[in-house]
């Protein structure tokens, strides 16, 4: 079995893909909850710069994203046009012009969902993003597919 497919990375989705990236992260976590303790802490009567402290620490990491992921999409020439992708038995394999990268089904460090992106990383920090929108009708193969080649404990994808 073979999926084809061509995905075109925007802003959006990478914004999308790094604040999922972010806050799956300890550094993420720890850094949402100390703005939230310092809210908490304002309205147990700390002072309004526990409330300050904790609003800016909360949007801090959200917006950086967010002009992180404009940035990168600027930066990098290969998001200006699509990405092909198929998706065999033996591995993934992107094009782009007249490039094509593969690698193997067990050389895949794993996959997630999030509500706009199937993410399939091929390190701790690097991966190739499925927009759901690109996918269409196709997304549930890509989800068979890849949680068929994969072992269960390295798939965290949400229907």
């Amino acid at each position: 079995m073979e999926i084809e497919f061509d995905v075109k990375v925007t802003p959006g989705v990478l914004y999308d893909y790094m604040l999922h990236h972010t806050y799956t992260s300890a550094s993420g976590l720890i850094g949402a909850v100390i703005g939230a303790l310092m809210v908490v802490a304002f309205f147990m009567g700390a002072g309004a710069l526990c409330l300050i402290a904790g609003i800016i620490i909360l949007a801090y990491l959200p917006w950086t994203l967010f002009i992180k992921s404009r940035q990168q999409y600027l930066a990098n020439p290969s998001f200006k046009n699509a990405l092909h992708y198929k998706l065999t038995e033996e591995g993934v394999e992107v094009s782009q012009n007249e490039e094509t990268q593969s690698q193997k089904w067990e050389e895949m460090y794993k996959a997630v969902s999030t509500p706009k992106s199937l993410i399939l990383y091929t390190s701790p920090v690097n991966a190739s993003i499925f927009p759901k929108a690109d996918l269409g009708e196709k997304s549930s193969g890509v989800i068979e597919m890849i949680s068929t080649h994969m072992p269960p404990k390295k798939v965290k994808i949400r229907s």
